[in-house]
């Protein structure tokens, strides 16, 4: 049960229009779209000289809802154990940032948007998008809310790639980086996953083409998906714990319903996953991952080339979907472009979730990266007074 008093409260989901002339977005394809919004929330306060932004970028089917209570819900944010008060984002100190990234499906434009020149939602007429492209809209989000540089970028999994993202296109609007169990580029086993949850959607006889808002859902499609994607999530010591070969409490054993626990759990996810994702969402964010390499063939020493904003880097040993040796090359790939990284590889049984629950060691790595950060930054101010 999560104390409220340790949390942010009652929060608020905003909603930015591009006002920019023009209102659309150049995307990676070269294809321009708009008009567009993202949806975002913020937590705590910006300081008089607004140094105290720090934009948290969210995984695969997060939302811009990172931390506090929506007004009558039971359950806070995705990430409410690293955000608020005295937590790893400490919201008494710093500004926090989140928006649901371009393609999503949580109050951003994406597939299930109205597309104006048609009147319907937008399905497979919206267009690829990549991390940059996300990346270049959350920019036009933070000119907006009046923030020349952000103190951090932080995030895990595809929000690692973000993070990552930022500094590569933004070096200058970016003093520090923590990615956290990700990766420069999506190896060829990562993407075998998420072809197979896509398959699953598409195979699916409901979808339709992507065409099927305001029919029914290719909701069984999507739960496999979902079902495939979590069992990367977790790791076999964690499933072990937590399932073992228990049985369901079930009258009829040995037929084809779900009777170990672990089979019930699946099912009990995907199920759950249908009520709050959109299926063409699903699609459009896995291609954009699987179409991710920070590199894009550069040599691994030119790949932060003239950045200087420090890294915490932080990986996960029981991490087989992200693993550990991908976030290695990113801290060589420091070392190497002369950059100052910490690399910290954290124990846990958790998998790849373990940025999401394992929070005593993680907020404490933060916490003092992001101290040290701010006493830097205080003393080059003085000095240049």
């Amino acid at each position: 049960m999560v104390k409220r008093d340790k949390s942010t409260g009652i929060v608020e989901t905003r909603y930015y229009t591009f006002a920019y002339p023009p209102s659309e977005l150049k995307l990676e394809s070269g294809e321009r779209f708009g008009p567009l919004t993202l949806a975002y929330e913020t937590y705590g306060k910006l300081n008089s000289d607004r140094s105290n932004a720090i934009l948290i970028l969210h995984a695969l089917t997060g939302d811009a809802h990172a931390a506090g209570f929506h007004p009558g819900d039971k359950d806070p944010g995705w990430w409410d154990n690293m955000i608020g008060p005295g937590k790893a984002f400490d919201t008494r100190q710093y500004f926090v940032i989140c928006s649901n990234v371009l393609g999503g499906c949580r109050g951003s434009t994406g597939p299930s948007s109205i597309n104006p020149l048609t009147g319907r939602s937008f399905g497979l007429q919206f267009p690829l998008v990549t991390i940059k492209d996300m990346v270049r809209a959350q920019r036009y989000l933070i000119d907006f809310l009046g923030i020349d540089r952000l103190l951090a970028v932080a995030g895990g999994s595809m929000g690692g790639m973000q993070a990552l993202q930022w500094v590569a296109s933004y070096p200058e609007r970016v003093r520090s980086v923590i990615p956290i169990a990700t990766t420069m580029t999506h190896s060829p086993q990562q993407i075998a996953f998420n072809e197979v949850g896509r398959q699953a959607i598409m195979a699916d006889p409901n979808w339709n083409g992507g065409d099927y808002y305001g029919k029914d859902l290719p909701a069984k499609g999507l739960s496999v998906a979902r079902m495939v994607g979590h069992i990367t999530y977790m790791s076999d010591v964690s499933m072990g714990e937590k399932f073992g070969r228990k049985f369901r409490n079930i009258k009829q054993p040995f037929k084809f319903s779900p009777e170990f626990e672990v089979e019930g759990y699946l099912q009990y996810r995907g199920d759950n996953f249908i009520r709050r994702f959109d299926p063409n969402s699903y699609l459009y964010i896995t291609k954009a991952i699987d179409y991710f390499d920070l590199a894009n063939g550069t040599a691994l020493r030119d790949v932060f080339k003239g950045i200087t904003s420090p890294f915490l880097i932080i990986a996960f040993k029981s991490d087989w979907l992200y693993p550990a040796y991908q976030s290695q090359e990113i801290a060589r790939a420091c070392k190497l472009a002369g950059i100052e990284a910490i690399y910290c590889e954290l124990n846990s049984n958790y998998g790849h979730d373990a940025f999401l629950v394992e929070v005593t060691e993680q907020a404490h790595l933060i916490k003092h990266f992001l101290k040290r950060l701010a006493e830097n930054y205080r003393v080059a101010h003085a000095s240049n007074s």
